[in-house]
């Protein structure tokens, strides 16, 4: 019983955010805790997290009690960051289902707000100069994707995005290569 409630008191110290502090919220990436406000909303106090998301020009108030339920989370460390690059230095893996189905699954694993999954729709929707043009609809979601992981990279490793965006499609690159290099010798 001691364990559970230790358990529980570490998880809840984990999500205890403070102003200044960079955050990831599923739905819209990095965003830094700009204060901590209490607001009386239909006659109940509460007290909210406020996230500014500088890129959309936006600011979101979560309420302090409900940040684990939404799933916002803090930055990934940098064994998580290199774990994300080694998914990027894996083969990319295509699924032969309808395009709308894989579009579904690739908006969810970007929404989700875990950076493996985020990682994973890098990899597999990346195209290097040899292979076939991407549809629209490949484009926007791969986009969307590199500009979620490039923004946690940038943030957790202290660069400016376009730097993160680089060292990211380097790592495709490099990985494409080696992938067609294989494919080259098996031929």
């Amino acid at each position: 019983m001691a364990a559970k409630k230790k358990a529980s008191k570490s998880s809840k110290e984990t999500l205890t955010f403070k102003p200044g502090e960079f955050i990831v919220y599923p739905s819209h990436g990095v965003g830094k805790i700009i204060g901590i406000e209490e607001e009386e909303i239909a006659g109940i106090k509460l007290e909210l997290y406020v996230i500014d998301f500088e890129k959309e020009k936006m600011r979101l108030r979560v309420p302090t009690n409900k940040c684990e339920q939404v799933g916002m989370r803090k930055l990934s460390g940098n064994d998580m960051i290199e774990e994300a690059m080694k998914v990027l230095r894996g083969k990319p893996k295509i699924k032969r289902t309808m395009w709308s189905r894989r579009a579904q699954e690739y908006d969810a694993k970007i929404n989700s707000g875990d950076i493996m999954f985020v990682a994973e729709v890098v990899r597999d929707l990346y195209r290097s100069e040899k292979q076939p043009e991407q549809s629209y609809s490949e484009r926007q979601l791969y986009e969307a994707a590199l500009d979620r992981l490039a923004r946690e990279v940038a943030a957790v490793k202290g660069i400016d995005e376009k730097s993160a965006i680089a060292e990211i499609e380097k790592v495709l690159a490099e990985a494409a290569a080696r992938h067609e290099a294989k494919k080259s010798k098996a031929a």
